[in-house]
Protein backbone atom coordinates (compact mmCIF):
# COMPACT_ATOMS: atom_id res chain seq x y z
CA UNK A 1 0.00 0.00 0.00
CA UNK A 2 1.34 3.05 -1.10
CA UNK A 3 1.39 6.10 0.61
CA UNK A 4 -0.17 9.67 -1.09
CA UNK A 5 2.55 12.31 0.14
CA UNK A 6 0.62 14.55 2.19
CA UNK A 7 -2.27 12.42 3.31
CA UNK A 8 -1.77 13.34 6.82
CA UNK A 9 -1.90 16.86 5.81
CA UNK A 10 -5.67 16.35 3.96
CA UNK A 11 -7.08 13.93 6.89
CA UNK A 12 -5.92 16.81 9.51
CA UNK A 13 -7.72 19.45 7.32
CA UNK A 14 -10.97 17.62 6.48
CA UNK A 15 -11.20 17.10 10.13
CA UNK A 16 -10.31 20.91 11.07
CA UNK A 17 -13.42 21.64 8.38
CA UNK A 18 -15.84 19.00 9.99
CA UNK A 19 -15.36 20.91 13.37
CA UNK A 20 -15.05 24.35 11.66
CA UNK A 21 -18.82 23.52 10.23
CA UNK A 22 -20.17 22.86 14.04
CA UNK A 23 -21.87 24.68 16.65
CA UNK A 24 -19.80 25.51 19.27
CA UNK A 25 -20.83 24.67 22.57
CA UNK A 26 -18.73 27.42 24.45
CA UNK A 27 -19.72 29.97 27.02
CA UNK A 28 -18.62 32.73 27.36
CA UNK A 29 -18.45 32.47 31.00
CA UNK A 30 -18.89 36.34 32.50
CA UNK A 31 -21.84 37.13 30.02
CA UNK A 32 -23.58 33.24 30.37
CA UNK A 33 -23.70 31.89 33.50
CA UNK A 34 -23.17 27.89 33.79
CA UNK A 35 -26.39 25.77 34.09
CA UNK A 36 -24.79 24.29 37.68
CA UNK A 37 -27.09 21.50 39.83
CA UNK A 38 -28.64 23.38 43.03
CA UNK A 39 -26.41 21.21 45.54
CA UNK A 40 -23.19 21.77 43.63
CA UNK A 41 -20.24 22.51 45.67
CA UNK A 42 -18.79 25.97 45.93
CA UNK A 43 -17.59 27.76 48.82
CA UNK A 44 -18.42 26.78 52.67
CA UNK A 45 -20.94 28.79 54.18
CA UNK A 46 -20.79 29.44 58.28
CA UNK A 47 -24.18 29.76 60.62
CA UNK A 48 -22.55 31.06 63.59
CA UNK A 49 -25.45 30.50 65.84
CA UNK A 50 -24.67 26.88 65.48
CA UNK A 51 -21.30 26.96 65.82
CA UNK A 52 -20.01 26.22 69.61
CA UNK A 53 -16.62 26.20 68.79
CA UNK A 54 -15.88 22.38 69.61
CA UNK A 55 -12.78 22.84 66.56
CA UNK A 56 -14.17 19.67 65.12
CA UNK A 57 -13.94 20.92 61.55
CA UNK A 58 -10.63 22.42 62.36
CA UNK A 59 -9.36 19.12 63.99
CA UNK A 60 -10.19 16.75 60.84
CA UNK A 61 -9.34 19.45 57.63
CA UNK A 62 -6.50 18.04 56.46
CA UNK A 63 -5.48 21.21 55.35
CA UNK A 64 -5.33 22.85 58.41
CA UNK A 65 -7.14 26.19 56.31
CA UNK A 66 -9.60 26.43 59.05
CA UNK A 67 -9.10 28.81 61.37
CA UNK A 68 -11.00 29.56 64.75
CA UNK A 69 -10.04 31.52 68.28
CA UNK A 70 -12.74 31.70 70.81
CA UNK A 71 -12.90 32.94 74.45
CA UNK A 72 -14.92 31.52 77.44
CA UNK A 73 -18.12 33.55 78.73
CA UNK A 74 -19.55 32.92 82.37
CA UNK A 75 -23.27 33.21 82.47
CA UNK A 76 -24.96 33.88 85.42
CA UNK A 77 -27.10 31.43 86.96
CA UNK A 78 -30.90 31.41 86.82
CA UNK A 79 -32.82 30.57 90.26
CA UNK A 80 -29.22 30.92 92.27
CA UNK A 81 -27.65 27.39 90.57
CA UNK A 82 -23.82 27.31 89.50
CA UNK A 83 -22.45 29.92 87.08
CA UNK A 84 -22.01 28.48 83.33
CA UNK A 85 -19.71 28.87 81.16
CA UNK A 86 -19.57 28.36 77.08
CA UNK A 87 -17.21 29.26 74.25
CA UNK A 88 -17.83 32.30 72.27
CA UNK A 89 -16.53 32.47 68.38
CA UNK A 90 -14.34 35.23 68.08
CA UNK A 91 -12.16 34.35 64.30
CA UNK A 92 -13.62 31.49 62.27
CA UNK A 93 -12.18 31.60 59.00
CA UNK A 94 -11.33 29.50 55.78
CA UNK A 95 -8.42 29.95 53.62
CA UNK A 96 -9.40 29.12 50.48
CA UNK A 97 -6.12 29.17 49.16
CA UNK A 98 -5.62 26.33 50.76
CA UNK A 99 -8.93 23.96 50.96
CA UNK A 100 -9.34 21.19 48.33
CA UNK A 101 -12.89 20.63 49.12
CA UNK A 102 -13.38 17.78 50.52
CA UNK A 103 -15.85 18.39 52.52
CA UNK A 104 -15.13 16.87 55.57
CA UNK A 105 -15.89 19.71 57.85
CA UNK A 106 -18.91 19.63 56.58
CA UNK A 107 -19.51 16.46 57.79
CA UNK A 108 -17.93 15.81 60.92
CA UNK A 109 -20.06 19.42 62.46
CA UNK A 110 -22.55 17.87 65.07
CA UNK A 111 -24.63 21.40 65.32
CA UNK A 112 -25.18 22.19 61.03
CA UNK A 113 -22.84 24.73 61.26
CA UNK A 114 -21.51 24.35 57.93
CA UNK A 115 -22.90 23.98 54.64
CA UNK A 116 -22.08 24.38 51.13
CA UNK A 117 -23.21 26.63 48.87
CA UNK A 118 -23.50 26.80 45.10
CA UNK A 119 -21.76 30.18 45.35
CA UNK A 120 -18.36 29.92 43.08
CA UNK A 121 -17.72 33.17 42.31
CA UNK A 122 -14.93 34.56 44.85
CA UNK A 123 -11.81 35.04 43.25
CA UNK A 124 -9.29 37.87 44.30
CA UNK A 125 -5.94 39.06 42.61
CA UNK A 126 -4.32 38.57 45.75
CA UNK A 127 -3.58 35.06 47.01
CA UNK A 128 -3.58 36.55 50.88
CA UNK A 129 -7.43 37.75 50.54
CA UNK A 130 -8.51 33.84 49.84
CA UNK A 131 -8.88 33.81 53.84
CA UNK A 132 -12.27 34.81 54.22
CA UNK A 133 -13.55 35.44 58.06
CA UNK A 134 -17.02 34.70 59.06
CA UNK A 135 -18.80 37.49 58.13
CA UNK A 136 -17.78 36.79 54.33
CA UNK A 137 -18.89 33.03 55.52
CA UNK A 138 -22.31 34.10 56.99
CA UNK A 139 -22.61 35.91 53.83
CA UNK A 140 -22.60 32.76 51.73
CA UNK A 141 -24.93 31.24 54.11
CA UNK A 142 -27.98 32.98 52.55
CA UNK A 143 -27.54 30.94 48.95
CA UNK A 144 -27.67 27.68 50.66
CA UNK A 145 -30.38 26.20 49.11
CA UNK A 146 -32.85 24.50 50.92
CA UNK A 147 -32.69 20.32 51.81
CA UNK A 148 -34.77 18.49 49.52
CA UNK A 149 -37.45 16.81 50.64
CA UNK A 150 -37.79 13.07 52.31
CA UNK A 151 -38.69 10.43 49.75
CA UNK A 152 -42.38 9.29 50.45
CA UNK A 153 -42.21 6.17 49.45
CA UNK A 154 -38.87 5.29 51.24
CA UNK A 155 -39.01 2.88 53.98
CA UNK A 156 -39.31 4.64 57.64
CA UNK A 157 -35.35 4.39 59.08
CA UNK A 158 -34.97 1.99 62.02
CA UNK A 159 -34.01 4.54 64.63
CA UNK A 160 -37.71 6.22 63.95
CA UNK A 161 -39.50 2.77 63.72
CA UNK A 162 -37.57 1.25 66.91
CA UNK A 163 -38.32 5.05 69.04
CA UNK A 164 -42.07 4.78 67.98
CA UNK A 165 -42.05 0.82 69.30
CA UNK A 166 -40.42 1.66 72.41
CA UNK A 167 -42.87 5.05 73.48
CA UNK A 168 -46.15 2.37 72.55
CA UNK A 169 -44.76 -0.10 75.00
CA UNK A 170 -44.36 2.57 77.62
CA UNK A 171 -48.25 4.11 76.49
CA UNK A 172 -49.57 0.65 77.49
CA UNK A 173 -47.49 0.06 80.76
CA UNK A 174 -49.08 3.27 81.96
CA UNK A 175 -52.57 2.21 81.24
CA UNK A 176 -52.72 4.70 77.95
CA UNK A 177 -54.29 4.49 74.21
CA UNK A 178 -53.00 1.30 72.43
Amino acid sequence: MARVPGGGLAKGLAVTLRTMTRRSVTRQYPQVRPDLPPRSRGVIALLEENCTVCMLCARECPDWCIYIDSHKETLPAEGGGRPRTRNVLDRFAIDFALCMYCGICVEVCPFDALFWSPQFEYAEYDIAELTHEKDRLREWMWTVPPPQAHDPAAETPKEVTAAERAGRRAAMRRGGPR
